[in-house]
């Protein structure tokens, strides 16, 4: 597992950004003007750099890593941040973007799970 945090707040604005498939996570201390952006969860070790073809999975529902901006593994490990973005592109659209490819859009929880696993299943 490279990667294994529980959601503790959804921002109040955060899943308005699921209508522009994207979708924006924190460590839980972020700053209260990013924090009601946000989707946030608990401070953890990212352990390996998250690649193409990884397992990404928030709650339920279970994605594969299309791209990886260059910024976004740098982030993740300092702050628990980066910007997914739900449309399988394989170039990053900007640098600390994650894309992700799956069925639809995550049913975001507090209590819920987000987990970053090796690719190849």
């Amino acid at each position: 597992m490279k990667y294994n945090v529980k959601i503790t707040k959804i921002g109040d604005m955060a899943l308005d950004f699921l209508s522009e498939d994207m979708l924006i996570i924190f460590n839980n201390n972020a700053p209260e003007e990013l924090a009601e952006i946000s989707v946030l969860h608990e401070i953890s070790e990212l352990k390996e750099e998250v690649v193409v073809g990884d397992k990404f999975t928030l709650g339920d529902d279970v994605y594969t890593v299309t791209a990886v901006g260059y910024e976004a593994n740098q982030t993740l490990k300092k702050m628990g941040h980066c910007s997914l973005k739900f449309d399988g592109a394989d170039a990053p659209q900007l640098p600390g973007c994650i894309h992700l490819k799956g069925e639809n859009n995550p049913n975001i929880k507090v209590g819920k799970n987000i987990t970053i696993e090796k690719g190849g299943f």
